[in-house]
């Protein structure tokens, strides 16, 4: 597989980038980031991007992929909901119907979080944007979509967050992770089993279009 990867710089990302490295069946990693991510391989380009809701400038390099995974997102924390859905739906979207019309056969992957709200009705409103995210992701004309509703996230082989504060939870908290691994499988999973499921569904499918952390870590 040739595969394209957002947000490559943050913790999921990391982790999904790495997995596609060393996945003997992916024979190209292509990264659309701001920042370039410091890692060096054979199979790894990287183009670096400023304007996420316009990709007519890289269009000739975005064509001829088999999947995109997009990892890219942002906490709600302090936002007002129109600055939380730019960042979340209005950049996913462009990306997204930007591939789907150069790469009709693609399977599409986006990092969602679970909670998310299907409705779009409910009361939480980082979970109504990503609702309405996942839903019309889902209306686009990709060979396949998948949703990734991740809840806690163990990060393995040096994936760091980008947010200080996170990573400081993270290191905190480490020696316990594993432990919550074992014992709440349904609720913890991490970045290695995040890029590993998501390049399973890539090449094979899944039954489901929304996969929740069961799902995630049963793969």
């Amino acid at each position: 597989m040739r595969v394209i990867i957002f947000g490559a710089t943050g913790m999921v990302g990391q982790g999904v980038l790495r997995e596609c490295l060393i996945n003997p069946g992916i024979a190209r990693v292509l990264v659309v980031g701001r920042s370039p991510t410091g890692v060096h391989d054979p199979k790894l380009a990287e183009i670096i991007h400023d304007d996420f809701l316009n990709y007519s400038a890289i269009e000739a390099e975005l064509t001829g992929y088999d999947a995109c995974f997009f990892c890219l997102g942002v906490s709600s924390i302090g936002m007002s909901e129109e600055r939380y859905r730019h960042l979340t739906y209005d950049l996913a979207l462009a990306a997204a119907t930007t591939l789907a019309r150069l790469n009709p056969q693609m399977t599409f992957t986006y990092v969602t979080g679970a909670g998310t709200d299907s409705t779009e009705q409910g009361p939480r409103m980082w979970a109504r944007v990503k609702g309405n995210t996942e839903n019309d992701l889902l209306k686009l004309p990709f060979k396949a979509a998948y949703m990734f509703r991740p809840g806690a996230i163990q990060p393995l082989h040096g994936a760091r967050s980008k947010t200080a504060w996170v990573q400081a939870v993270y290191t905190a908290t480490s020696p316990l992770w594993s432990v919550l691994r074992r014992i709440s499988p349904s609720l913890v999973t991490s970045t290695e089993q995040m890029g590993r499921a998501m390049i399973h569904v890539a090449r094979q499918g899944y039954p489901r279009k929304v996969l929740e952390m069961a799902d995630i870590n049963g793969i």
